[in-house]
């Protein structure tokens, strides 16, 4: 019955709910587990988004329609998708993801949404997954264009440095934390003309640069 609920609110109806029962199995749960999902899922999404993206904007360029992709499939939009589904009602999680939020967290109900897509891709097929993709970011693809918010933070400090003949930003982990799996990285960004340090973190050393990139930019639009 807690499946059914699920699945009218995916707008789907598994054939074989096995696919569902384990795109929602965490690896803390059981050693049968939505990680292969995830990684076909990925796939799945960034060609669906694409593809959405690709039609919907004509005259983007590549590196519109990749920024917008970008913003579209990241994890915390991700989430976003999870959270509409209330996911984390029906995620299976081990004792101590269950103990320490993980049904909250943004990378576990990113995974899942991607494991999902592929469920429904196992079960039915690419056009039925591409389908369900569509619909599931209806309102995110009619929110989204080719505009400047569209680029990432360490793009837009790129850009920022290079408009004024300053050196590109360094970048420097400093720090790692946690199991190979749940891992949590320190950056450090140093610009130059900036004296203030700036640390940036992420559940990825890329993830981390980019929130060290958006803290600079904040700043420096304060000094401008």
């Amino acid at each position: 019955m807690q499946l059914e609920r699920l699945e009218k609110k995916l707008g789907y109806q598994f054939a074989n709910r096995d696919y569902l029962e384990q795109a929602l199995t965490h690896r803390s749960a059981a050693a049968r587990n939505n990680e292969r999902l995830e990684f076909l899922g990925d796939s799945i999404l960034n060609f669906a988004i694409g593809k959405s993206l690709y039609d919907k904007f004509p005259k983007a360029n590549e590196g519109e329609l990749s920024r917008m992709r970008a913003t579209l499939v990241r994890e915390k939009t991700l989430a976003l998708v999870a959270r509409e589904f209330e996911l984390g009602d029906y995620l299976k999680l081990g004792a101590g993801e269950l103990k320490s939020g993980g049904f909250r967290r943004e990378s576990i109900l990113a995974d899942c949404v991607e494991a999902i897509i592929a469920a429904v891709y196992l079960d039915s097929g690419i056009d039925k997954a591409i389908s369900c993709v569509s619909c599931w970011y209806k309102n995110l693809l009619n929110e989204t264009n080719p505009s400047e918010a569209q680029k990432d933070p360490k793009t837009r400090l790129q850009e920022y440095l290079q408009a004024r003949k300053l050196a590109l930003p360094e970048y420097e982990v400093i720090d790692i934390k946690g199991e190979a799996h749940n891992q949590m990285f320190k950056v450090r960004c140093k610009i130059e003309k900036f004296e203030d340090v700036v640390i940036g973190v992420g559940t990825s050393r890329r993830k981390a640069e980019q929130n060290a990139a958006g803290q600079i930019i904040q700043k420096l639009a304060l000094k401008d």
